[in-house]
């Protein structure tokens, strides 16, 4: 019987492969025919290797194809790759010869449709940046302490429920409210546009959020128009914005007061912790008691201090008081003395006159009255007071000016001393020539050639010898 070798072109007998021969041919053809392609898919069943490289699947409805991508390639991807995402990507056709499996050897990689919007939001972001709507200078500062806060986003969102939990756990205190939009479709961007217009009008809250969860750049084209970049700016309260994953970035980031990577992590940002409130709030009571023991402290040694400089505040009112008691009863002893003066007088006049002597009761009466006249008359203590302290005041300004007075003789009379120092003379250059009895030589008739003199100077003497003596004149 003849076998299905022997059926075959004798030319095909003579030539035998191997597998990896035949693979290697396989794979030459392919690229052979088919070079580099263009390919769109949906990403599926991603692996990230230890070595970098990434391995996937890229699918549509019917097919699927095994995808590699090295890392020296991947490195230049802009966005993080999930699974579900839809590319395009720019590969070259081929066989993985180990495996005879056949596979596409990516070399780029963008979100199927991005190329256009991509350019787009280029184009945006750069016009808008031109503008002045990103600077940092125009951002206004978040509230350290808000109590309410506005919530933008859809609500059936899972970014609503992920912001209200965090906020419940995090920030019990605060007051939300809520302005629901729509976050993606055709008419998304201008009702976002025209919510944060309607919360910056309302001005009920302190702080609002825009956010919305993860997708691709089409579902989140929402945020990259124009119009809702405008609206955050023209805001009158802060915007925080965190939408997507913390690889997305849309035009509205930008335009915020603060980019948030997540929605999560807006309502993390948007205020502090309760219990971070709480310990820091126990940390400046304890530091506000101990600097209020301190002062108190400081202040309570001073009072010790000053009281027991100032002794008792009550012995110098005791000892005006007594210097009262004894002027009042020096000045009634006066008195007295005087009335009984005064009677006596009175009657001695009285018998020296030959007039009628008066009588005791009268004079009696008299004296009584001119006693309580005197005690009426008596002066007030507090009075008594302000009269010494005004004459102590007066004689202390008088023993200044006497002081003063004084001074100035002396500083003249000290002056005129000065004058008459022969110390001073000398100072001046001059000298006291004394002839050799010791007298001062005052002419120069007293003078001879050869006389032996001596020179006072201001420092020290010298001895002299009169070589010629000049007469002085006879009008001199």
């Amino acid at each position: 019987m003849e076998s299905g070798f022997d059926r075959q072109d004798p030319e095909l007998a003579r030539v035998c492969q191997t597998v990896s021969q035949l693979n290697r041919a396989v794979s030459g053809a392919l690229q052979a025919e088919f070079g580099t392609q263009r390919v769109r898919g949906e990403l599926a069943s991603i692996t990230r290797a230890a070595s970098g490289h990434w391995y996937f699947t890229l699918k549509d409805a019917t097919a699927q194809v095994r995808c590699v991508m090295f890392r020296s390639r991947n490195a230049l991807v802009d966005f993080a790759p999930r699974e579900g995402d839809e590319v395009e990507v720019l590969a070259a056709v081929g066989l993985y010869e180990a495996r005879g499996e056949f596979q596409l050897t990516v070399e780029a990689m963008r979100r199927f449709g991005a190329g256009r919007l991509w350019e787009e939001f280029l184009r945006l972001r750069q016009r808008l940046s031109a503008e002045g709507v990103f600077d940092s200078a125009i951002k206004r500062p978040l509230p350290v302490l808000p109590r309410r806060v506005g919530v933008v986003t859809s609500l059936q969102a899972a970014a609503l429920r992920d912001v209200l939990t965090t906020l419940r756990r995090r920030a019990p205190y605060l007051g939300i409210v809520i302005y629901p939009v729509p976050v993606q479709g055709a008419e998304a961007a201008e009702r976002i546009a025209a919510m944060l217009a309607t919360a910056s009008r309302r001005a009920e809250v302190d702080v609002l959020l825009l956010v919305r969860g993860g997708g691709s750049l089409e579902d989140l084209w929402s945020f990259n128009e124009e119009a809702v970049a405008r609206a955050i700016r023209a805001c009158a309260v802060p915007v925080i914005v965190g939408v997507g994953h913390e690889s997305d970035f849309t035009i509205a980031d930008f335009a915020a007061d603060l980019r948030a990577p997540t929605p999560t992590a807006a309502a993390e940002l948007v205020a502090p912790e309760r219990a971070a409130l709480l310990r820091d709030l126990d940390a400046r009571v304890r530091s506000i008691s101990r600097a209020l023991a301190r002062a108190m402290g400081e202040r309570a040694q001073r009072l010790d201090h000053a009281l027991r400089l100032l002794g008792s505040p009550r012995a110098p009112l005791r000892s005006l008081d007594a210097r009262v008691t004894e002027l009042r009863a020096r000045c009634s002893a006066a008195s007295r003395l005087r009335l009984r003066l005064g009677a006596s007088a009175a009657a001695v006049l009285a018998q020296r006159l030959g007039r009628v002597r008066p009588d005791p009761q009268s004079l009696r009466e008299g004296l009584v009255e001119q006693m309580r006249r005197l005690q009426r008359a008596q002066p007030d203590p507090l009075a008594l007071r302000r009269a010494l302290a005004e004459r102590i005041v007066r004689l202390q300004r008088a023993q200044e000016r006497s002081a003063q007075l004084r001074a100035s003789a002396l500083a003249l009379r000290a002056g005129a001393l000065g004058h008459l120092n022969v110390q001073g003379v000398l100072d001046r250059g001059f000298a006291i020539l004394r002839d050799g009895s010791g007298r001062a030589v005052t002419s120069s008739a007293s003078l001879a050639a050869g006389m032996a003199v001596s020179a006072t100077l201001a420092s020290g003497s010298a001895d002299l010898t009169v070589i010629r003596a000049h007469r002085p004149a006879e009008n001199a």
